[in-house]
């Protein structure tokens, strides 16, 4: 028997609890959404204090089910549009407990249970295609003098939520388990494109891209395709970025820097740090900057060669009690050996170079050791002293091999006329088999104060010319943090143009014991 809400004297008027609404005394269903007010529970006059929990969020209890308000939204036929159920729905409550199980129908609901619109214990198919009337066919919803389906268990918790079927579609067969791209596809194994053929993945359950083997380099642009040799994405064509574009590296005495700089196609620069110990196990540290020349053949592999031959021949050379500035002279001959087997190699003709000329390079190197500064070096790349006071003025320790320092050193041209002239820059001496006579330059120093060796190539001197221009652009911490100030001192060269390779090596140098080392 329906019962009707009676507003008593001075109480609140009672609410819909479909919709909220007011209601008057007396409905027997809501005039804001049609609610049936009869199967409606008795508003609760008591408002018990409850516990709140994270968030400010009252727990709920974990045998409550969850109210899903019914929907306002109507159709054509004034029919309310279906509501979701809690098993529709993966996920939690506001509480942040576990969704519940559906409910079954209670026997007051029993008569709707045929009506669209109404709940029942068993969700519907998300966006199925609508069942059409078919006259005599048992338990079909929606079909005028059909019983409604019987009642059935709740059904378990979803292991794997099915993909919805595209609506105003016909159903589509079920899609095996993700694995490697079809063939043929132009796809990498670990791609997982959306494709209409292939509805996107629920971001919750979907399986994260898995992580390439090892050694296979993904592309920076699109994060799926390989990368071929030469240095394009397979997928999307973008150019990857090589390796030799910027470089850095950090030992506990030395550190370096490299970088391809704003106008250069590639980093045709090579550096090499190390370090070792002399007999007496007082350290040895090395520094060898090369730059190649970029007008002779594969200039970038010729820097490489050097460095590398270089630094190896001063880690052999300075444990076996050579003195450093004979082992920086034997580097440098071990270098220029390194650049010139590489003419003898040879390489392929291309039309635009059909007779090719020999790879060559210039070298800089520093060595600390033993109280004593050793650089050497041939060609145009530089050394230059900077003391950590910087009241006492700094110092280069290197002549260039070039068209400038020779009119400077015959008294033909001042220094600013002749680095101004468009020959300044055209050296007089490198490494290659093409050089007219090798004539390795090495000095030593006994510096009595702390400071730092720049070891750089003329992409960062070009912007710091003058000594004091590199004092100043040096930082003053350089003998605690060699790296960073290799950074800063790259940085004033992209800053200036960067219009070449920019190439340079911190070496702190700390102040010797009293007799230790000779000149």
């Amino acid at each position: 028997m329906s019962q009707m809400h009676q507003v008593a004297p001075g109480s609140p008027r009672p609410t819909c609890p479909g919709c909220a609404e007011p209601l008057e005394s007396g409905d027997l269903f809501c005039g804001a959404c049609g609610y049936e007010l009869s199967a409606a529970p008795a508003q609760q006059d008591e408002h018990p204090t409850v516990a709140i929990g994270p968030g400010g969020v009252p727990p709920a209890p974990a045998d409550t089910p969850v109210e899903w308000p019914q929907a306002r939204e109507v159709d054509s036929s004034d029919v309310p549009a279906p509501v979701h159920l809690p098993s529709d729905l993966a996920g939690t409550d506001s509480g942040g407990a576990e969704l519940p199980a559906a409910a079954r129908p209670s026997s007051s609901d029993a008569s709707a249970a045929a009506m669209p619109g109404t709940e029942h214990s068993v969700p519907p198919v998300p966006d199925a295609p609508p069942v059409a009337d078919v006259p005599g066919v048992p338990g079909v919803p929606g079909v005028p003098g059909v019983p409604p389906m019987p009642e059935v268990p709740p059904a378990p918790a979803p292991v794997q939520p099915v993909q919805p079927v595209p609506p105003a579609q016909p159903p589509q067969p079920a899609q095996a388990p993700s694995g490697p791209a079809v063939a043929g596809n132009g796809l990498d194994d670990f791609d997982e494109p959306s494709t209409p053929s292939r509805p996107t993945p629920d971001p919750r359950t979907a399986t994260p891209t898995p992580t390439p083997p090892a050694g296979l380099k993904l592309c920076v642009a699109c994060r799926a395709g390989r990368v071929d040799r030469d240095g394009y994405c397979e997928r999307c064509g973008h150019a990857q970025p090589r390796e030799r574009d910027h470089m850095e590296q950090e030992l506990d005495a030395v550190a370096a820097a490299s970088d391809r700089g704003l106008r250069h196609h590639r980093n045709e620069d090579a550096f090499a740090v190390s370090a070792t110990a002399l007999p007496d196990g007082s350290p040895a540290v090395v520094a060898v900057v090369c730059d190649g020349v970029s007008s002779a053949t594969r200039p970038d592999e010729a820097s490489v060669a050097a460095a590398r031959a270089a630094n190896e021949s001063l880690l052999a050379a300075l444990p076996r009690e050579v003195h450093p500035q004979q082992a920086m002279h034997d580097a440098i001959i071990a270098a220029s050996e390194a650049v010139n087997s590489l003419a003898a190699q040879g390489g392929p003709a291309t039309p635009h170079d059909p007779q090719q000329n020999a790879p060559a390079c210039t070298i800089v190197a520093s060595v600390v050791a033993g109280g004593l500064l050793v650089v050497g070096w041939v060609g145009d790349s530089r050394a230059y002293w900077v003391p950590a006071d910087r009241s006492v003025p700094a110092a280069r320790l290197t002549e260039d091999d070039s068209w400038a320092a020779q009119m400077v050193a015959a008294g033909l041209m001042n220094e600013a006329e002749a680095y101004a002239d468009e020959r300044a820059h055209a050296i007089t001496g490198w490494l290659g088999a093409d050089a007219y006579e090798l004539e390795p330059h090495t000095a030593s120093f006994k510096p009595d104060r702390p400071g730092v060796v720049v070891v750089c190539t003329d992409g960062l001197w070009n912007y710091a010319e003058g000594v004091e221009e590199m004092a100043a652009a040096v930082p003053f911490d350089a003998t605690q943090r060699p790296l960073h100030s290799a950074q800063v001192l790259v940085g004033h060269a992209l800053d200036g143009g960067g219009h070449d390779n920019v190439t340079v090596a911190v070496l702190p140098f700390p102040v010797a014991s009293q007799g230790a080392g000779s000149a």
